[in-house]
């Protein structure tokens, strides 16, 4: 799946106005240093967590659950004189509100409650929620309504498309996000030449692919290169969470004449015979997203264009992220650092992460994206990202492999800032340690995939019941325990996310592990992953 950067014409979009974009963005700037000194200003946050993303939403339920991920932003009405407007394809349930308003830290509910409002276009179908408002100028008018002053305000997109621009411009408000004319530099062609460019490590491969005839001869320099390479991956431009993904098994093809490895024993075969070999195993490349063809696939590829690179293995290998975010003021700061939980066919879809990554190579791969963050700013991006590494252990030392930015929020953003708001607490990029006020470090597990058939006899009701009875509640006297997320898929598909936190890693993995026995017992299901 991809980002789909496109406008669509039922929101009846204007010409683009970049000049008038670059005036709004400019109000970033003394909001930011508002927000930052004193958080008692004034402010109104618009959150339109729009997912522009093609074959990713498959139900109005999944856009629905998706959209509500973002609810950790009410704690930001913990700020005495913050308006927050959260606008989603369908009503969200008053009891699920209820629950993110009772984690809120030293306010009084009630009060919190007459700062937020909950618009919604009452659409469950599976379109983003940007282009459901851009139809609706009675809507955008209401949430104009809403907002006191357009000055202290900011629009919190989920990705940042010219959908959410457009928007930003008929709110009259700045967006704190990537302008869509920095969308290249997100994709995996752009990624890779930024990696190059700034001297970060990543695996050997090319760009631009944009046919089946330059995937053979990128993988046949590849080979020529490297020839013990194994296995290569291909990665179409715009795709998240692994979907896009397909790897090409190259293991058991005769022998070519390497420029790096010229002793290799065997013959080197003809170049028309080593084409033939990688064209049959090209329509054998296996496939992250289920239903996919080899033609699907490659009309996707010439479309959108390609990169493939070397999978990069080994007997230990993990796969962590870096999330940073640029500020208005243009500082870059280092947020934080994740392993990610892997699954699908390959093993490349995203499930969950774990918090804070490994000390052993969290360090190391927050150097390198620092400077992948020093070269955004120079380019006058702004807001959050994410730098996906791998790393494999050899010889005792992990070494590290950038394979993406992602400039959007992502999967291991809502439960860090839910962490991180719950608690107060920071994280050390030095040390990749976050310690909270009282001095006890915090860490996670979260996922958005606890699912079983059996959840969708739960409603939240239930849910809150089962976790309260069991004692599983976030607490805010000890800090530690679970809060649940996506909640309104339960009925539906019997899904929902949660974040497990603990004092450390072995106590946040048994908190989750306990999560989902509890639930299994009282619903008799099993779960994934």
């Amino acid at each position: 799946m991809g980002f789909n950067n496109g406008l669509m014409s039922e929101g009846k979009i204007a010409p683009d106005s970049q000049e008038e974009f670059d005036e709004l963005q400019k109000k970033l700037v003394p909001l930011w240093k508002s927000i930052e000194h004193l958080n008692q200003d004034p402010q109104t946050v618009v959150v339109v967590p729009s997912m522009s993303i093609d074959d990713a939403i498959s139900s109005g339920a999944v856009m629905q659950a998706y959209e509500e991920r973002f609810l950790f932003l009410l704690l930001l009405l913990r700020q005495p004189r913050a308006r927050l407007i959260y606008v989603t394809s369908q009503t969200i349930l008053p009891n699920i509100i209820d629950y993110y308003l009772d984690l809120l830290p030293g306010v009084i509910s009630s009060h919190a409650r007459q700062r937020l409002f909950l618009p919604s276009p009452m659409d469950g179908s599976v379109r983003p929620l940007s282009d459901k408002l851009l139809a609706r100028p009675q809507l955008i008018e209401r949430i104009r309504s809403l907002i006191m002053d357009p000055d202290r305000a900011h629009l919190v997109p989920f990705n940042t498309t010219r959908r959410e621009k457009e928007l930003a411009l008929r709110l009259g408000i700045p967006m704190y996000g990537a302008d869509p004319k920095f969308f290249s530099l997100g994709t995996k062609s752009g990624c890779r030449k930024i990696f190059t460019e700034e001297n970060v490590p990543h695996p050997l491969g090319h760009e631009d692919i944009g046919s089946e005839e330059d995937l053979l001869d990128a993988i046949t320099q590849m080979r020529a290169r490297k020839p013990s390479i194994e296995q290569v991956m291909v990665k179409l431009n715009e795709g998240v969470s692994g979907e896009g993904n397909a790897i090409v098994d190259l293991r058991g093809l005769p022998p070519v004449a390497g420029i790096d490895d010229a002793s290799r024993p065997g013959s080197p075969m003809p170049a028309t015979t080593e084409k033939a070999m990688l064209k049959e195993r090209l329509g054998a490349m296996q496939f992250e997203s289920e239903g996919v063809t080899y033609e699907s696939y490659m009309k996707k590829l010439q479309e959108r264009r390609a990169v493939v690179e070397e999978r990069i293995v080994g007997e230990e290998f993990r796969s962590p992220s870096v999330q940073l975010r640029i500020t208005p003021l243009g500082r870059v700061e280092l947020l934080s650092t994740h392993d990610q939980l892997l699954g699908g066919p390959s093993g490349q879809s995203y499930l969950g992460c774990v918090f804070p990554a490994d000390t052993g190579y969290a360090a190391l791969i927050t150097r390198e994206a620092a400077k992948i963050g020093g070269r955004l700013a120079k380019e006058g991006v702004i807001g959050r990202f994410a730098l996906d590494f791998v790393v494999v252990r050899s010889n005792g030392k992990w070494e590290p492999y950038a394979i993406e930015i992602n400039l959007r929020k992502g999967g291991t953003t809502h439960p860090f800032l839910t962490l991180q708001f719950l608690t107060d607490g920071t994280y050390d990029p030095d040390t990749a340690i976050f310690t909270a006020p009282n001095g006890r470090q915090k860490f996670f597990v979260a996922s958005d995939h606890v699912e079983s058939p059996q959840y969708r006899t739960l409603t939240p009701d239930d849910l809150f019941d089962i976790v309260v009875r069991n004692n599983l509640h976030f607490g805010q006297t000890r800090q530690t325990g679970v809060v649940f997320h996506m909640m309104s898929a339960l009925g539906e598909l019997g899904r929902m996310g949660l974040t497990a936190v603990g004092n450390s890693h072995e106590e946040a993995k048994a908190t989750y592990d306990r999560a989902i026995s509890v639930l299994n017992e009282e619903t008799g299901g099993g779960t994934r992953p």
